[in-house]
């Protein structure tokens, strides 16, 4: 389970310098940190000089502090005018909360439009990996919050420069250790570069051991001296990560998860043509008028709760900033099942030690104050969620992919077939409709369709209903928030109250039905005692969309595996075949607003070779291949 984060707590010198109680030193030299920034952090990598060429740079930071490094490199980075793309991956275990991180950058005025952005864009003080992106995406921060000899391994990246900080090593060994060292070493590509303003003995003798070659070079200030050095040759690990030769794609569906990933991979310069069977995009599960934005809690913190929340946060970042999307993040209220629930819920945001910017608890009382209504229990607080049109979701995501992306609609591809070159796709006919180096399947359980391997796919039949209008205005008090338990309902918007929904695993019939109509007034009732009272399920209008689930209900985001290949049961994801050129990003199930947006994210980065914006652990989860592992684990491959 992850450690709560302990935040830092602003303290300064009696020269007014940024000071750490925790580690009984300064954040940085009093001599002035942006000065100092560029002396021994981008003048000791030779930056901006090495990114001037770079399609993609990659920086890896020790301690994010105060932020400075990171500010004075982008700032160098958009004046230094270059074409490409910053990646800066930065750790700190003990992040300030926005208030006080505001309030030290302050007094760097020449910083302001960058701070404020960096500020807007500060994350709920929760540990993993938080992803966030600058200058319409061609700079992107990845913080790793929490500690760095746990985050630091489940970084996958392959880095071009490291900027060694954090405090003094006689402060803080931990971050300067011979295995976190290690850890940084076998993350860097041959003939990256790194810069410390340390230089005491151990730290050069251990970089030494590790194949680095260091010298001194003249410190900042009063300092004497810092340290520079150069990864050996050859590369610490074998490296990867070049950019694909040919950056085209084909995408299959135009619901949430093909929208994503052609969005994002347009975003790196790709060209993509989408194919969807229906004449406009979102015409499936993606077509319901709300859904709803909450994150998954678990007392222990599992991975899928780890993934959900980096989901969900990163999701929220990326709507405030997609044109033309229609939500609402007006809070969601999660309200228990029962008193066990209650004292579960309770319990799961004390232990986890939540921010209450992201999760609290609210008891009854408070709860039913909240939403001015009777309520049958307390229940989990989300001040960021909301309810978002999945519809807008998409259509936002095309424009703002533009002409990168060839969407044909009213096509359908009945076939795929690999080839030397990468893929074709064919419609009934046999006509050939696209080709090129890979393929992303992104229609749902649809895919196995297009398969000669069957994915662990199984349709889950959704049926929401739509209050009509007279009733809905009729609410008093009005709804101001999203309130769900095992059903929901959603704030008035665009002249109807959703509430819903049913979840019948293997169902694929599209009719509407009565029957689930009063199931969904019933799960209004359990939320909103009395609300369903009079209310005709028979008269309700509504809508039926099929979702796709994995057994583990977990996504699949990756290469599929070549299950024809013969191998043995010892094997890893890693060493497992795989089929070269064919993606997917399938099983969003029912929170496909929550997971399509750092699942694309995340798919885009492995095509691409960008540093993955989730830990390995989290990647490996939702490994499409993962299902095939298990099976040549069990002895049941080919079966």
């Amino acid at each position: 389970m992850s450690s709560p984060l302990v935040p830092a707590e602003p303290a300064a010198t009696g020269d007014g310098t940024p000071y750490s109680a925790l580690y009984d030193d300064v954040y940085h030299t009093a001599h002035g940190a942006l000065a100092q920034a560029r002396h021994v952090f981008l003048a000791g990598n030779a930056l901006p000089a090495r990114w001037m060429e770079a399609e993609r740079f990659v920086i890896l930071e020790t301690g994010f502090g105060l932020g400075l490094n990171f500010l004075a490199t982008w700032q160098a980075w958009r004046e230094s005018g270059t074409r490409g793309r910053l990646y800066f991956v930065s750790v700190e275990k003990h992040p300030f909360r926005r208030a006080d991180l505001a309030a030290l950058l302050a007094p760097h005025a020449e910083l302001g439009a960058l701070a404020a952005e960096l500020l807007r864009q500060w994350p709920p003080l929760t540990t993993g990996f938080h992803h966030l992106h600058f200058d319409a995406g061609r700079v992107t921060l990845t913080l790793l919050l929490g500690d760095a000899r746990t985050l630091l391994p489940q970084l996958t990246a392959h880095v071009d420069a490291v900027y060694l900080d954090g405090f003094a090593p006689a402060k803080n060994p931990a971050l300067w250790s011979p295995a976190l060292l290690a850890t940084l070493s076998r993350l860097c590509r041959s003939q990256a570069t790194l810069a410390t303003w340390s230089v005491a003995g151990e730290l050069r003798r251990t970089l030494q051991q590790q194949g680095w070659q260091v010298e001194r070079r003249p410190g900042f200030a009063g300092k004497r001296e810092m340290l520079r050095g150069v990864a050996g040759s050859p590369a610490p690990t074998p490296d990867p990560s070049g950019a694909p030769a040919e950056r085209r794609a084909i995408v299959i569906g135009a619901g949430l998860a093909g929208t994503a990933i052609s969005e994002r991979l347009a975003a790196r310069g790709w060209r993509i043509e989408l194919f969807e069977r229906h004449a406009a995009p979102a015409q499936e599960a993606s077509g319901n008028p709300s859904g709803i934005l909450l994150p998954h809690l678990a007392k222990d913190d599992a991975l899928a709760a780890r993934l959900s929340r980096a989901c969900y946060l990163y999701a929220l970042r990326r709507f405030a900033d997609l044109a033309g999307l229609r939500w609402s993040p007006c809070g969601v209220l999660q309200v228990a099942r029962d008193a066990a629930h209650e004292s579960l819920q309770r319990a799961t945001v004390e232990q986890l030690g939540l921010p209450a910017d992201f999760a609290a608890f609210l008891d009854h009382a408070a709860a039913a104050a909240l939403i001015g209504r009777p309520l049958a229990h307390g229940g989990w607080w989300f001040p960021g969620g909301g309810w978002v049109s999945p519809a807008s979701i998409c259509g936002a995501l095309l424009a703002a992919a533009g002409e990168a992306v060839d969407a044909r609609f009213a096509t359908e591809v009945a076939a795929l077939r690999q080839t030397a070159d990468g893929w074709q796709a064919f419609d009934a006919a046999g006509r050939l409709l696209a080709d090129a180096p890979h393929v992303v399947l992104a229609n749902a359980h649809d895919a196995n369709r297009l398969l000669q391997q069957a994915l662990p796919l199984t349709p889950i039949r959704g049926q929401v209903s739509y209050l009509p209008p007279a009733i809905a205005d009729a609410m008093t008090p009005p709804l101001h928030h999203v309130v769900c338990r095992s059903g929901y309902i959603t704030p008035p918007q665009a002249g109807k109250v959703c509430i819903g929904a049913s979840f019948d695993s293997g169902d694929t019939d599209l009719r509407i039905r009565a029957a689930d109509h009063a199931g969904n007034l019933q799960r209004l009732d359990e939320l909103l005692p009395g609300a369903a009272a009079g209310i005709d399920a028979a008269l309700l209008d509504g809508r039926v969309g099929l979702r796709a689930a994995t057994p583990d209900r977990l996504p699949l985001i990756g290469t599929l595996p070549d299950t024809s290949a013969i191998i043995g049961n010892g094997t890893t994801l890693e060493k497992l075949p795989r089929l070269e050129g064919l993606h997917a990003l399938l099983g969003l199930s029912a929170r496909g607003m929550v997971w399509a947006p750092l699942a694309a994210e995340l798919l885009a980065s492995q095509l691409a070779g960008d540093p993955l914006p989730v830990e390995r652990a989290l990647a490996r989860a939702v490994d499409p291949a993962r299902f095939h592992l298990r099976d040549l684990h069990r002895g049941k491959a080919g079966l």
